[in-house]
């Protein structure tokens, strides 16, 4: 069972955490590791998929990896997904399989809408390195800034707590019984009430990127979370 310090927490620590976790669950899944890389050069050059990544010269400058990393993040990407995208319902499934002890469908659909940077309905390779590079790679900056993507569900540019508390339901949703002591089933509503007591620097009922990024980064355990998962690849 996974022990969460909720109460002493803050909300959102928990949420940036979440959001790296679940994206490294999707790694593992896409067979980061022990992918051999002889020839995947040219598979990016001449696939046959529906949809065709860009060259590895463009990723690798647009990215924070290398050559090689995208070498081998390309072969699992391109193994577990034929036809050259995710679609959403294929995203579900992954979480599904990484958290079965709760219901992942929600969060996975705010974090598929969160990947699907162009909000075509599919994330494509590029989408998900694009993603990852931040993540993994990007500036504390960079990575405030796509949590606080994430958040605003409607992308209008502010927070309001009801975004914050579909988040936070589907973040418990998703951890199911796996959590000790069992959440009370006010404890959504409530962190959200803590999140906006903190943020909300002018109590006008919304947190601003400017509120979210200044109050995220006087936050040491924000501050560590971002660095828990840095060069794991």
């Amino acid at each position: 069972m996974l022990t969460l310090e909720w109460e002493s927490e803050g909300l959102q620590t928990v949420g940036i955490v979440v959001i790296i976790c679940a994206s490294l669950k999707l790694l593992h899944l896409l067979g980061l590791i022990d992918f051999s890389e002889d020839s995947v050069e040219d598979e990016l050059e001449m696939a046959t998929v529906r949809h065709r990544p860009e060259a590895l010269e463009l990723l690798e400058a647009q990215s924070k990896f290398t050559k090689k990393e995208l070498q081998i993040l390309y072969r699992g990407f391109k193994n577990e997904c034929p036809s050259g995208v995710v679609n959403e319902e294929t995203f579900k499934e992954i979480y599904s399989q990484f958290f079965p002890q709760g219901d992942s469908t929600t969060y996975a659909h705010f974090l598929f809408n969160a990947f699907d940077t162009d909000h075509n309905g599919a994330v494509s390779f590029e989408d998900f390195i694009n993603g990852l590079s931040i993540l993994l790679r990007g500036t504390v900056q960079e990575k405030l800034n796509w949590a606080f993507n994430l958040y605003d569900i409607n992308k209008d540019g502010y927070i309001t707590k009801e975004e914050m508390l579909d988040i936070m339901k589907a973040i418990y949703d998703m951890m199911g019984k796996c959590t000790y002591p069992v959440l009370k089933e006010d404890a959504p509503r409530q962190h959200v009430e803590t999140f906006f007591q903190k943020m909300d620097k002018n109590k006008d009922g919304v947190v601003t990127i400017d509120e979210f990024i200044e109050s995220c980064q006087k936050d040491e355990n924000i501050m560590r979370s971002m660095q828990l998962f840095e060069n794991v690849i």
